[in-house]
């Protein structure tokens, strides 16, 4: 399939000549991959904090407050600073975890950065599936925000580094794919989980994480490095090769001049971070900082990760309220089905929508629009906005809910309390 696109310096207007060739087509959706350990902790945490077996073990006062007053709003009764503790410590470990990684990526490569959040990622898995205590899951959320923090700074680099630019778009979105994945994948593994006698099927969803972590971790080892990291450290008769290959074409003397020309310019950098804050790039900054914030201002983390909450909260049971987090099957709890179907289908829309939009543009963009003097630490940037949005939101939002009384998840419990009531008026 051939096809062309725009050179590596912003606003340059050149195209190149490139196939969007089986290689590089293959390396890109492996690399992609990367987003699978993002998405299974946004999925699997919300369900693991709704175990009564996790919750006893680890958190006995919300699990007595969950037992012992089955009126109150199940939001109130998860309001508890320790395990606030627990589920937000990964996104501050992410945000510092992705300013570090910038200065990796930039001089060691791509791939080692994404070796590094693998490992660090699998190491925290291995903690949280055989905690003891709840310092034990602090530790491994810990380091699960450190893995994070390196795999999302530099697979989005990575895909629109090595895809030809033509085709980076489609390819680049492959990220946010790979993170919807992750999270299905996450909420059917917690309802599975939830059924093992024995209350211990929490350590499988936590330990689990090991598996899309090994996946980056062996898929950074045969990932071929990017011709613009093998340029930045001085490899460039491998880097002209490699660029040949990716590109599947013979000609791309223009393209690797530029790449080295723009290299050239990275060198002379000192501070990439002080050279972030010059007037011509103020534009493409101030992008790089409100997408992230928009993209959270959605609230589509806060509803990935208390999802199974907020279905608990409007009536559905337990086992119910996890499977709810991927589709409505069966007699769902307490809830009539048609309303639970409702339910389920304006969520479904909701994280559609989100998915189309700020889904995917909140990674492609940001990865796009700098220049490779500066790409390193704008994407740095990039992340740690997210990561720090993440947590303000996550932290506050069931303390929020108590001290603003916030009406919303109230308002679908007056629903699901008087639905009979409802339902002899519409009969009438």
């Amino acid at each position: 399939m051939a096809g062309g696109g725009f050179g590596p310096g912003t606003g340059n207007g050149k195209e190149y000549p490139g196939n969007l060739t089986l290689y590089v087509t293959l390396t890109c959706i492996v690399a992609a991959m990367g987003g699978l350990i993002f998405g299974y902790d946004i999925g699997i945490s919300g369900g693991v904090t709704s175990m009564d077996s996790f919750l006893e073990e680890f958190f006995p006062s919300v699990y007595r407050k969950q037992k012992a007053d089955d009126s109150t709003n199940q939001y109130c009764k998860f309001d508890s600073q320790t395990l606030t503790m627990f589920t937000s410590s990964l996104y501050l470990a992410a945000l510092l975890s992705s300013l570090v990684a910038s200065t990796v990526t930039r001089k060691l490569g791509r791939k080692l950065s994404m070796l590094f959040g693998g490992l660090l990622f699998c190491a925290g898995a291995l903690i949280n599936g055989f905690a003891q205590a709840v310092w034990m899951l602090i530790v491994g959320r810990i380091l699960l925000g450190f893995g994070i923090g390196f795999a999302n700074q530099s697979v989005p680099l990575y895909l629109s580094e090595m895809a030809p630019y033509k085709y980076r778009g489609a390819l680049n979105i492959g990220f946010q794919l790979s993170i919807t994945i992750g999270i299905l994948v996450a909420n059917v593994l917690n309802y599975f989980f939830a059924k093992i006698p024995g209350g211990w099927g929490w350590r499988l969803s936590l330990g689990g994480a090991m598996v899309p972590a090994l996946i980056i971790t062996i898929g950074s080892l045969v990932l071929p490095e990017t011709p613009n990291s093998m340029i930045e450290r001085g490899r460039q008769d491998e880097a002209k090769a490699k660029l040949k290959r990716i590109r599947g074409v013979s000609n791309v003397d223009e393209e690797f001049n530029d790449l080295v020309t723009a290299s050239e310019a990275s060198r002379m950098v000192e501070h990439p971070w002080r050279n972030l804050l010059q007037r011509k790039y103020r534009p493409h900054l101030t992008m790089a900082i409100l997408i992230p914030i928009f993209q959270q201002l959605t609230g589509i983390n806060v509803i990935m990760f208390y999802a199974p909450v907020l279905f608990k909260t409007i009536g559905f049971g337990g086992e119910a309220s996890l499977m709810s987090a991927v589709i409505t099957d069966g007699n769902p709890g307490e809830l009539p089905k048609w309303y639970a179907i409702v339910v389920v289908l304006l969520i479904c829309i909701y994280v559609a929508g989100f998915a189309w939009s700020w889904g995917p543009l909140g990674w492609l963009v940001p990865s796009e629009i700098f220049p490779l003097e500066i790409r390193s630490a704008a994407q740095s940037i990039n992340v740690s906005v997210n990561m720090i949005f993440t947590f303000v939101r996550r932290s506050n939002f069931l303390g929020n809910a108590l001290s603003l009384e916030i009406r919303i998840v109230p308002f679908l419990c007056i629903l699901r309390d008087n639905y009979d009531d409802l339902h002899l008026l519409l009969l009438a």
